[in-house]
């Protein structure tokens, strides 16, 4: 929480406008001043701490912010005003208190990132005008700036001839981005093998390397300890990165490094089986943009992409995991 002097010479750092602060918390205070000042766009910090007098209830809570977020939406379509409405979010992640906040307004934004990385992520659930997608920001001491290529942002600095990496081709909304998965499979110093993931969901990875021992005949994969990590703070869940997890694991036990020149995706089935994944174009023709010339993906795929539209890339379809392993390292 800060003050409004504070809030003032932050926004004088960041951008030039001119900027009026209202410190007050009742909706028909706000409401009146939009009417009265009719301002360019309206920001509201945080509509869990707005509150109707008439209410008995406190504020946050589900008839609160229900009639705050009307009331104010109502006030802004009327005078063709954008209002953006900041809500504390929870150890999850996801909104705080009640989702009815969600149904009511326009678009649902998530700003995210790890603060150790200078990157954030301008993530959209819910679009009422536009498809989903997200943009990448850089931190600067002016403020934020966007990334016009997140791929090449987040792969920079790549190491190259090194066990362990493996880029791969994510989708984030309807947006094609590369990401590099760096994996490290090492002999256990304890009774109990340790797994640990960063920015890719742990359970998943446990799975995946024990698939990859079997399909490998590593019989004793795991009893290894595994670490997994995504390079420049993002947090994936898409299932098609389950190829990329298990060569990064791979190559690091075999300390056998994975061509620069090649991108994998693909899901991993129980079986050992590799599964079709969606958007093969946009991903392939991300990668191509980035100078990748080879692409390793699950064989089913293959049918659903023009091979004639991409001359220029070698695009390899396999069947299950080895099949995967060969391809990436020949």
């Amino acid at each position: 929480i800060c003050t409004a002097d504070q809030a003032a010479r932050r926004a004088s750092r960041c951008f030039q406008s001119n900027l009026r602060i209202l410190r007050k918390r009742t909706c028909s205070s706000w409401s009146e001043h939009i009417r009265t000042e009719k301002p360019d766009i309206v920001m509201i910090d945080s509509i869990q701490t707005m509150n109707f007098t008439d209410l008995n209830s406190s504020p946050g809570s589900v008839t609160q912010v229900r009639e705050c977020t009307n009331a104010i939406m109502r006030c802004s379509k009327s005078l063709d005003i954008p209002a953006i409405l900041v809500g504390h979010v929870n150890k999850d992640g996801a909104i705080a208190g009640p989702k009815v906040l969600e149904h009511i307004v326009d678009a649902v934004l998530y700003f995210e990132g790890d603060r150790q990385m200078t990157y954030r992520i301008l993530r959209a659930v819910k679009t009422a005008m536009a498809p989903q997608t997200r943009l990448a920001y850089s931190i600067w001491g002016s403020g934020l700036r966007q990334i016009e290529n997140p791929s090449q942002a987040m792969l920079s600095g790549r190491p190259t001839n090194a066990s362990g990496t493996c880029v791969t081709a994510v989708m984030e909304g309807t947006r094609p981005l590369l990401a590099e998965i760096q994996g490290l499979a090492t002999t256990s110093g304890f009774g109990t093998p340790r797994r640990m993931s960063t920015g890719f969901d742990y359970a998943r990875m446990a799975l995946i390397f024990g698939r990859s021992g079997k399909a490998c005949r590593f019989l004793f994969f795991p009893i290894l300890d595994a670490y997994l990590n995504v390079v420049g703070g993002l947090r994936i869940d898409e299932p098609a990165v389950d190829l990329a997890v298990a060569m990064a694991l791979v190559s690091s036990l075999k300390d056998t490094p994975i061509r620069d020149d090649t991108v994998v995706f693909g899901e991993i089935g129980l079986a050992g089986e590799l599964r079709s994944v969606s958007h093969i174009e946009s991903r392939v023709s991300e990668a191509y943009r980035l100078g990748f010339t080879r692409c390793v993906l699950p064989y089913h795929s293959m049918k659903s992409i023009d091979s004639k539209r991409f001359s220029g890339v070698e695009l390899i379809g396999v069947h299950n995991v080895r099949e995967a392993f060969d391809a990436c390292v020949q």
